[in-house]
């Protein structure tokens, strides 16, 4: 869900480094890039599934937003089709 980039970006001010945030919160200039990243010695990446509907609502319910919302933001990792 990229819209949390918007709470990052209000939090670091990223603009003084004249980054921005699309509507779609692309963030330009293009070369610009964001992430998370948490380092500890035994760390070991893995992948995750789709998400299923029952936990898309207990997501936008716990982030207050509706469900159209989220399935909007959450869209490539969706195991089902919101239409």
């Amino acid at each position: 869900d990229h819209s949390e980039k918007w709470k990052l970006f209000d939090l670091l001010q990223p603009g003084e480094l004249a980054i921005e945030l699309t509507e779609s919160c692309a963030m330009t200039p293009a070369a610009s890039v964001s992430g998370l990243y948490f380092a500890h010695p035994d760390a070991r990446y893995f992948s995750v599934g789709r998400i299923d509907r029952d936990q898309v609502e207990d997501y936008v319910r716990r982030k207050g937003v509706g469900l159209r919302e989220g399935e909007r933001w959450l869209q490539p990792n969706l195991a089902y089709d919101p239409a």
